[in-house]
C-alpha cells in the first residue's frame, strides 16, 4: 500500500511549489526587465515598470521569504539579493523583514495550532541544543534566538521553528524576529544593490569583491561581539569561549581541507569530565588533530608561552582558555591553571615532549609530570598521532595532503593512576607516547621539492663531517664539500647510502658531535630579545653566547648569567632564526648574527649534553 502523504510534508510541497511560481514571476516580470532598463540607462523606464507591478512585486517579495522559512532548506538570500537588486535599500530590507515576519507569524500558528512539525528543522534541532547548552547561565530565550539569528548556518525557519517551541509568547517573539534578522537581511540586500552597480558599469569588479568582503567581515564582528561580550559572556577564559571555538575553526580553515583524518579506538575518550589528554608532537596542528579526534570535548590546551608574548595574542589565548607554559622550567602558573581549569569541569590537553619533532621521532619526556597527573586525580587518555611528520615537517614551510592517524593509545583510569608511583606513571606516558615516524610509513608524497629546507635540521654532512654544508635540492640533500648525493623517495626514505631516514641521517650527526662533546664549545654573537613575566617584550640588545658541555653562558651590557647544564633540560628553537630559554622568569630570545642554520645545532647540542648527564 502506498504511504499516505502526512500534512507537514503535504503543507511543504505546496510552500515549495508557491516560492517557485512565485520567484519565477518576480525573475520574469521584474528582475530581469528592471535590470535591462537599468543597463539601457532608462531610468524613467524602470521606474514605471516597478510602479506598474506595484503592490505585485512587494507581495512577492514578502511572500517568498515568508514561504522559503516554513520550508527551511531554500535559503532566504536568493530573494534578499534579488530585492536589493530591484528595489532602493529602505525598502528591500522593509519587504524582506515583513516577509520574515509574516513566516514566522505561519510557523507560530502552525506549532502552537496544529502541532507542526518539520522534518528539516528536527536536523538542525541538535545544532541549536548543543549552542543553548553552551550557555550554561543565560536562561533568556529572546537572546538566545538573537544569537541564532545572527548565526550564518542557521536557517532563520529552523530558529522560528525554534522560538515557536519554546514558552516565549507572540509579542516578544516577533519583536526579537522581527529586529533579530536585521543584520542579516540588511548585508544580503547590500549585496545586491553593490551587484546592480556593477552591471550597470559603475563599480568595477575589484571594489565590488572588496565591498562583499567588507560586508561579510562587519557581519563577523557583529556576529563576534554579541556572542563574545553578551550572550556567551560566562564562558569567557574558558574552553567553551567564543575565542576558542574561532581558535579550531580558523585551524579548520587552514588545514583542513589539506589532511585527511583517520580516527582509531574513540571508544577509549572518557564519558566522564575531567580528564588529561597526553600526545606525542610530531607537527604544528597537532592541536587541530586532537581536538578534531576528541569529538565535543573541549580541552584547555597547554601551549607554550612564546605564542602568547605578542600583545594581541597574549589576550586572545587568555580569552580562549588556553593554559601557557614556559617551557623546561618550572612554571608554578601552569600547574595553577591545570589545577583550575580540571576543578572547573574542563579537561587538558597538553604535549609533554614540549616541542616538535625535529627528525620524525619523539623526543625525550624531559619535565615529568606523573606526581602532577596523580595530583589532580582525573582520568588519563593516552594520543597517539602519525602521519603529520612528514605533512608539515618543522623545516619545511609548504604543506603536503597526507593521512594523518589519531588513535587513543591508552586510557588511564584516576583509580588505576593512583597505584603507580610518580616514576611508573611517567615511564608508561613516555613509553606510549614514543614514535618514530619512519618505521611504518603513511602515505606517498609526489612532490618534487621534498627535501626543500631540509638542511635546516641536517644541518652537518654525515659523510664527511663538514658543518653547514648541506643543502636540500628538489628531492635530494647534498653537500657542497664532499659532493655526497642523498636522494628520498615517494615515502621519504632516501634510496641509497647508510642512512635510510631524516631520524637515521640525524643519528649519525648527533653521533659527529658527541665524539667532539668534551672539548666542543660553542659561540655565538647575538641579537636578543627579553620578554617579562607577563609576556612583554622589555629590552632589546646585542650580546654573546657561549655553550661547552658545563654551562650554557649569556653576556652583554646589561646582563651576564650562565646556567648550569645539569639543569638546563633543552634549548628549543625555531629553525633558520633563533634559540631560547627561560632565566628567572624572563624569556631570552636569541638570533644569531652570522649563519643562522647554527640554532639547530645550539639545539642538538643542548640535548645530547642532557642524554649524558641522565644516563642511568
Amino acid at each position: 500500500m502506498k504511504k499516505k502523504l502526512k500534512p507537514e510534508r503535504i503543507v511543504t510541497l505546496i510552500s515549495v511549489i508557491l516560492i517557485v511560481c512565485l520567484f519565477a514571476f518576480f525573475l520574469k516580470d521584474i528582475l530581469v526587465p528592471f535590470i535591462k532598463l537599468e543597463i539601457a540607462n532608462d531610468m524613467d523606464g524602470a521606474k514605471e515598470l516597478l510602479r506598474s507591478k506595484g503592490i505585485l512585486g512587494f507581495f512577492a517579495v514578502a511572500l517568498i521569504e515568508a514561504l522559503q522559512m516554513v520550508v527551511i532548506f531554500i535559503p532566504a538570500e536568493f530573494i534578499q539579493i534579488s530585492s536589493g537588486l530591484s528595489y532602493p535599500l529602505w525598502l528591500a530590507v522593509l519587504l524582506c523583514d515583513l516577509g520574515v515576519c509574516l513566516g514566522a507569524t505561519i510557523i507560530y500558528v502552525l506549532v502552537r495550532t496544529f502541532k507542526f512539525n518539520n522534518e528539516t528543522y528536527n536536523k538542525q534541532k541538535k545544532k541549536i541544543d548543543t549552542l543553548e547548552k553552551k550557555n550554561k547561565k543565560s536562561k533568556s530565550t529572546m537572546l538566545l534566538l538573537y544569537f541564532l539569528f545572527l548565526m550564518p548556518l542557521i536557517p532563520f525557519g529552523a530558529i522560528c521553528y525554534y522560538g515557536s517551541s519554546t514558552k516565549l509568547g507572540y509579542k516578544k517573539y516577533i519583536l526579537t524576529v522581527a529586529t533579530g534578522v536585521i543584520p542579516s537581511i540588511l548585508t544580503s540586500n547590500l549585496m545586491g544593490t553593490a551587484a546592480k552597480a556593477f552591471i550597470m558599469n559603475s563599480l568595477p569588479l575589484p571594489l565590488l569583491i572588496l565591498i562583499i568582503v567588507a560586508l561579510a567581515a562587519v557581519l563577523f564582528i557583529i556576529i563576534f561581539i554579541f556572542l563574545d561580550r553578551i550572550y556567551f559572556k560566562e564562558n569567557d577564559k574558558t574552553p567553551d569561549s567564543v575565542l576558542y571555538t574561532v581558535f579550531f575553526k580558523g585551524a579548520h580553515f587552514l588545514c583542513g581541507n589539506r589532511k585527511t583524518l583517520n580516527f582509531e579506538n574513540q571508544e577509549l575518550i572518557p564519558t566522564e569530565k575531567p580528564c588529561i589528554i597526553l600526545c606525542n608532537h610530531p607537527s604544528a596542528f597537532d592541536v587541530y588533530y586532537a581536538k578534531r579526534f576528541l569529538g565535543d570535548m573541549n580541552p584547555a590546551v597547554v601551549v607554550n608561552k612564546y605564542y602568547a608574548t605578542r600583545p594581541i595574542l597574549r589576550k586572545l589565548y587568555k580569552k580562549a582558555g588556553f593554559i601557557t607554559k614556559k617551557l623546561f622550567s618550572t612554571d608554578i602558573e601552569t600547574i595553577g591553571g591545570l589545577i583550575k581549569m580540571t576543578r572547573a569541569g574542563y579537561s587538558a590537553l597538553i604535549f609533554p615532549e614540549g616541542r616538535m619533532s625535529v627528525d620524525g621521532s619523539s623526543y625525550p619526556i624531559t619535565e615529568n609530570g606523573g606526581g602532577l597527573y596523580k595530583k589532580l586525580n582525573v582520568d588519563i587518555l593516552l594520543l597517539k598521532i602519525r602521519g603529520a611528520y612528514y605533512s608539515k615537517p618543522k623545516w619545511r614551510k609548504a604543506f603536503y595532503k597526507s593521512d594523518i592517524y589519531v588513535s587513543a593509545e591508552r586510557f588511564i583510569s584516576k583509580e588505576e593512576a593512583q597505584g603507580y608511583t610518580p616514576e611508573e606513571l611517567d615511564r608508561i606516558i613516555s613509553d606510549t607516547l614514543e614514535f618514530d615516524e619512519t618505521e611504518k610509513p603513511s602515505a606517498v608524497y609526489k612532490k618534487k621539492n621534498k627535501a626543500k629546507g631540509l638542511e635546516r635540521v641536517l644541518y652537518r654532512c654525515a659523510d664527511c663531517g663538514e658543518l653547514y654544508t648541506t643543502q636540500g635540492e628538489g628531492e635530494c640533500l647534498v653537500c657542497t664539500k664532499c659532493g655526497a648525493v642523498h636522494k628520498l623517495n615517494g615515502q621519504y626514505f632516501f634510496e641509497s647510502g647508510e642512512y635510510k631516514t631524516i631520524h637515521g641521517y640525524y643519528e649519525k650527526i648527533k653521533e659527529l658531535e658527541r665524539k667532539d662533546l668534551d672539548k666542543l664549545m660553542l659561540e655565538a654573537d647575538v641579537k636578543t630579545k627579553i620578554f617579562d613575566f607577563s609576556g612583554k617584550c622589555r629590552k632589546k640588545e646585542r650580546g654573546h653566547c657561549t655553550l661547552d658541555k658545563n654551562e650554557f653562558t649569556y653576556k652583554s651590557d646589561s646582563v651576564q648569567f650562565s646556567i648550569s647544564m645539569e639543569k638546563l633540560h633543552a634549548i628549543p628553537f625555531s629553525v633558520d632564526s633563533e634559540f631560547e630559554l627561560y632565566y628567572k622568569d624572563e624569556q631570552y630570545y636569541f638570533y644569531p648574527e652570522q649563519n643562522r642554520r647554527q640554532v639547530a645545532r645550539w639545539g642538538l647540542i643542548s640535548d645530547i649534553i642532557y642524554e649524558r648527564n641522565h644516563e642511568k
